[in-house]
């Protein structure tokens, strides 16, 4: 994953928890960064770049993921005190999301529909991530260039935030019931195809592959694992044995969809 260095503070996106702000970067681009010092913490930039580096290995759109590093000086000329105490406690790596020129949020009443495989496939693909954030309400999905982008992922993986090294697998093999409320849900009519898709793009070794790129200094931890690998391995074991899920993760999204349509 690139590492850039932000040069200038464009603005800050209020919607969210996260408040990320829109940076612009050393290799002259612009990025939406997701910050270590909001409310939402390390887990929550763990959470971005995990779900969104296995959705591109899946094939979805993600905008592209780059390593942020923010110096002591960006937030010295926000007046905004709330904004700038972000800023200060994010000193170091943060995760910025390429920012999509143009793009404009996905309305479930604007047409055309979905194409059902995509939509099937994003549905499943939450569902794995157990991504409780993809609703009608926030959709946090982008339409861009005829395609749907998938942003804001830091909700996903949220067993993370409770998670201890007496049952590191907890929940990896549950159904993801919050599926019913899933934004794409009404399109996803080819979800043993996508299943497909999915188990064989996600593997044991792509799973490895994202995990190791974690920047050690989001894995510092405030709970029970020994160090900074026990929690990588932690993130491995968890996403290794909910592939054997797929097929639990998939019938639970046929009875969610049969029961809304």
């Amino acid at each position: 994953m690139r590492t850039v260095r932000a040069i200038r503070y464009v603005l800050p996106f209020r919607e969210g928890g996260s408040v990320p702000a829109l940076v612009e970067a050393d290799d002259d681009g612009l990025y939406v960064v997701k910050l270590r010092g909001s409310a939402q913490g390390d887990k929550a930039l763990i959470a971005e770049l995990v779900a969104g580096e296995l959705a591109r290995a899946a094939g979805l759109a993600v905008p592209e993921l780059a390593l942020v590093e923010l110096d002591a000086t960006l937030g010295e000329a926000e007046p905004d005190p709330e904004i700038s105490h972000v800023l200060d406690g994010s000193v170091g790596q943060n995760l910025g999301l390429d920012y999509l020129p143009g793009s404009i949020t996905f309305d479930p009443a604007v047409r055309p529909a979905p194409d059902p495989l995509v939509a099937s496939q994003i549905v499943l693909f939450d569902s794995f991530v157990t991504n409780v954030d993809r609703t009608p309400k926030n959709p946090n999905l982008l339409v861009w260039h005829k395609r749907l982008w998938l942003i804001d992922h830091g909700a996903s993986l949220y067993v993370h935030h409770g998670w201890s090294p007496a049952d590191p697998l907890e929940g990896s093999r549950d159904p993801f019931a919050f599926v019913s409320q899933h934004v794409l849900l009404p399109w996803a009519s080819a979800l043993s195809a996508a299943a497909e898709v999915l188990s064989r793009a996600i593997t044991p070794g792509v799973i490895a592959g994202v995990i190791a790129q974690i920047p050690s200094a989001w894995l510092g931890g405030r709970d029970s694992f020994a160090d900074e690998q026990a929690r990588r391995a932690a993130y491995v074991a968890w996403l290794g044995d909910r592939l054997a899920a797929w097929p639990i993760i998939v019938e639970e999204a046929e009875r969610a969809r049969a029961s809304r349509i």
